[in-house]
Parts: structure tokens; sequence; C-alpha cells
């Protein structure tokens, strides 16, 4: 029996919400949920930004009426997600953020591109953790 992986199984939950396309810029610590990706059916647009990535995937979201989804990395990738998440919540959008995070070890360490993703998107997300 395979191991099932955290990203594995994130990107089946994906495939089972019928997410077709994701928008991202992989990165460090997100850079683990991609291997399952290029498996999937799922298609990965690459943005040269992450606010670009949240700003696409809103865009798709809105145009479609579909969940949009942008990934990113820990730290400043997470960081550059605020805007267009705040941007979707005002307006109504469905977007879903995934982003990577230091080792739980790291967390609380300031390690390398460590920063409080939940609390600081909490004011600009409905659910968040």
């Amino acid at each position: 029996m395979s191991e099932t992986t955290g990203a594995h199984a994130l990107i089946k939950s994906l495939e089972h919400e019928g997410v077709e396309v994701v928008f991202g810029v992989p990165g460090g610590a997100i850079l683990p949920a991609y291997d399952p990706l290029l498996d999937s059916p799922i298609r990965h647009v690459l943005a040269r930004h992450e606010q670009g990535a949240g700003h696409m995937a809103q865009g798709y979201a809105w145009a479609t009426g579909r969940v949009g989804v942008t990934i990113a990395t820990s730290g400043p990738g997470a960081t550059n997600l605020v805007t267009p998440l705040a941007d979707a919540l005002m307006d109504s959008v469905p977007l879903v953020a995934v982003t990577g995070q230091v080792p739980t070890y790291a967390v609380g360490n300031d390690a390398f591109q460590e920063a409080y993703t939940t609390g600081i998107t909490l004011p600009a997300t409905k659910h968040n953790y």
C-alpha cells in the first residue's frame, strides 16, 4: 500500500471538488504540492507574481462561477495574496488560497520565509486555517 501524503490528499480534494485550473507561483515550502499536481488533470497556470495569481484566480471565479484557486509559497508568497483575498471577500467571489508553511518545528523561530499567515489573512478571509 502506498503512503498518501498531505500534498497528494490536497490535490485529490481539489479534483474531488471539480477544480479544473489553479493559478500559482511555485516556490520553496509549497513545492511538495506541485509533485502530485503533475499527475493531476488540474491545469496549472504559472503567474509571475503571487498577487497576479490571486487576481487571476479571482477573475476566473468571477467569469466562470466556479471557485478560483491560487497557490503560493510561505512568507512573502502568502502575504502577496492578501490583496486578492480581501478583494474577493468584498466582492463575494469564491477564492481558495493554498500556501506553504515552514516546518512545524521551525514555527516561531524566525525561520526563512516564516510568517503568521493565518493571522495576517484573517481579516481578508471568510474561513482561515
